[in-house]
């Protein structure tokens, strides 16, 4: 065994690998960018190395860098974790030219794999079913058009290289081609540096199935169950559970002998996923799946199969690149129970489900459940990595039960600051027809309709109520009595008149925008609502030194007083400022002052994470100032370009 690792990552699969590593014995090396200077990660490992600024580009993606601090720390052997440089041959070739292990599989493994059009015409070879289209190297836009016609109508176009939905598109008409096309190549060459491109039949009802499997340097090869990860988003997963459901024993078998050969095909070392796309149309059939693509990694999900296996996959991970081989054979593989995970994102609910970046001022799991996190209170959330909070895993002897704990844990999860994807999270657990077994990858869109649009009067009352009583308190402090005083009327605080009950108006801000607290004060006492409703018996608070967060069924609420509020920017619309909703790059700005412009066209597009997001007219009008070009680098909030309203133009 190794005795100490370098982590080529960050935040929580540092974190988790870090913690094997450590149970093992091994010293544990981190790196971090200047963002990450004092991120979680950072601190749980035995020693720290700065690599660059922010941007991955120039730091955690940096092969150079990497290897100098691996050979300066003397680490036996770099664990890339997933994403960054973990399916990249070259970092695994430096790796070895260095004399360093790479905790993974061979660069030939990850060559072969890396590319979906290569790996799918190997399967092919190989037996291995794969869906119908075009994986050639043809990469003209009217060639992949016909070819599009050809396969006939849902197609997706997907990104040869990498994977987490980033340059893929689902094309349902002919004539909305070329803007998919365009799209699609441009955020795969954002992504991975390669634009290209292959057109494969949309498969209906689809379920996403894929296959854990492991490999030694011995010839051995095993798969460790699978997976459902069919509730997605975007092309990204949201929960993943094993096992999935409808799967049968038989089936069950063959997917895995078919996982286990994709593996053996291209001499695979280590733990790799096969994934692949299943017609749920009929349920789960032996003649109604086909091969997908091989991530060459340790997936995100890895968590539901360590805990129906009893497995350490990370462990396992360390073995294999030491040479040991496989401590247990296909038959003897655990399988014991039901695993489910959701991921907790910081992003916006109510613009999107956009990245949401800022300080977590409150973070706090409940007990019963395992919880991978590479942040914690007083963690940044910042515009330049993935936006993952934590995952949280629940392990039960049944579907349902796990399903239970899962959703009570989220429930009683608190984040605050950024805001997150909680309320979607329980939602999906609480879906009847998720629980009925009754989901494919299009059900989030189909089946969750999201947050009601606009702020939530109860939480707001609740968070008004608590800003109401610290100024109560306040004022009792300022209007002190002193020692031996005898008490007086003028003292009181709570707004008798003779008159009757007093009813006062208090001006406020929730979620940035002007809202109006009414409190009342009556023979039983002060009272306070908003929009008429009193204030949420089941929510939490949070409180800072200028606001409340108020945590409701999994949505945020922020609460604070209108004139404690300075600086506050209404994003909108509503006057025609067009601004950024996020820290982003600018990729393209589609018109020029003066443009005429229908409510809902595409104005510009941003690039933040990875991800494109289109910037739309709100109503129909021409475009006025345009503030920022393409590949300016902006930060949220920040103006974009006006947009005129065409009732307010004046008449030529």
């Amino acid at each position: 065994m190794f005795s100490s690792v370098l982590i080529a990552n960050r935040g929580e699969i540092a974190c988790r690998i870090a913690r094997t590593a450590s149970r093992l014995g091994m010293r544990t090396i981190a790196v971090y960018s200047d963002a990450d200077a004092s991120a979680l990660h950072v601190r749980v490992c035995d020693e720290a190395y700065r690599i660059g600024p922010p941007p991955a580009s120039e730091s955690y993606l940096s092969i150079e860098t990497l290897i100098a601090v691996a050979r300066r720390s003397e680490a036996q052997c770099v664990h890339p974790g997933y994403g960054f440089l973990s399916e990249n041959p070259e970092f695994a070739e430096a790796c070895s030219a260095a004399g360093i292990a790479f905790v993974g599989p061979p660069p030939a493994a990850i060559r072969a794999m890396g590319f979906k059009d290569r790996a799918k015409a190997l399967m092919d070879r190989a037996g291995v079913p794969v869906v119908q289209g075009y994986h050639g190297e043809r990469q003209e836009p009217p060639f992949l058009k016909q070819k599009a016609y050809e396969i006939g109508y849902p197609v997706l176009i997907k990104a040869v290289a990498g994977g987490g939905g980033k340059g893929m598109r689902r094309v349902d008409k002919h004539a909305e081609f070329e803007d998919a096309l365009v799209g699609a190549q441009r955020e795969a060459a954002s992504a991975f540096g390669d634009p290209r491109v292959l057109i494969e039949k949309y498969v209906a009802a689809p379920r996403h199935i894929e296959f854990q499997v492991l490999a030694d340097a011995h010839g051995n090869v095993i798969h460790l169950n699978e997976r459902d990860c069919s509730l997605q988003r975007r092309h990204q997963k949201v929960i993943e559970e094993v096992p999935a459901p409808g799967m049968s024993p038989e089936l069950r078998a063959a997917m895995g002998e078919a996982a286990v050969r994709a593996a053996g095909s291209v001499g695979y070392v280590g733990a790799g996923t096969v994934e692949f796309i299943a017609d749920g149309s009929r349920g789960l059939r032996p003649d109604g799946y086909w091969f997908m693509e091989m991530n060459t990694r340790l997936q995100v999900e890895h968590p539901v199969t360590e805990a129906v296996t009893g497995l350490d996959l990370v462990e396992w991970q360390f073995r294999v690149a030491a040479g040991e081989t496989l401590p247990l054979p296909q038959d003897r593989v655990p399988l014991e129970g039901h695993a489910v995970e959701a991921r907790i994102y910081a992003e916006d609910p109510d613009r999107g489900f956009l990245p949401s970046t800022g300080t977590l001022v409150a973070l706090e799991f409940p007990p019963g459940v395992r919880v991978d996190a590479g942040v914690e209170r007083g963690s940044a959330i910042t515009p330049y990595y993935d936006p993952m909070i934590a995952k949280m895993i629940a392990h039960a002897p049944s579907r349902e039960a796990a399903l239970d704990a899962l959703a009570s844990a989220l429930e009683r999860t608190v984040a605050a600051g950024p805001r997150t994807n909680l309320a979607l999270l329980i939602a999906l657990c609480r879906a009847r027809e998720f629980r009925e077994e009754r989901f494919d990858t299009g059900f989030i869109d189909r089946s969750i309709t999201g947050p009601a649009g606009g702020p939530d009067p109860a939480a707001a009352a609740f968070g008004a109520a608590r800003l109401l009583g610290r100024e109560m308190e306040r004022i009792a402090v300022v209007f002190e009595r002193p020692p031996d005083t005898p008490a007086s009327p003028w003292d009181a605080t709570d707004g008798f008149q003779i008159s009757g009950a007093r009813t006062l108006s208090w001006p406020l801000l929730v979620d940035g925008v002007p809202a109006t607290a009414e409190l009342r004060f009556g023979p039983s006492g002060r009272s306070i609502t908003v929009e008429g409703q009193m204030a949420a018996a089941d929510a939490v608070a949070v409180e800072t030194a200028d606001a409340v967060y108020v945590l409701r069924g999994g949505r945020q609420t922020v609460v604070c007083r209108a004139d404690a509020a300075l600086g506050d920017r209404d994003r909108s619309g509503g006057d025609g400022a067009i601004r950024a909703p996020m820290h982003g790059k600018v990729l393209t700005v589609l018109v020029e002052p003066g443009t005429r412009v229908a409510k809902g066209q595409r104005l510009a597009v941003i690039e933040a994470m990875k991800m494109e997001h289109a910037l739309v007219a709100p109503y129909d009008g021409h475009v006025g100032e345009v503030a920022a070009g393409a590949g300016a680098q902006v930060s949220e909030g920040a103006l974009i370009m006006t947009v005129v309203a065409a009732d307010a133009e004046t008449p030529g």
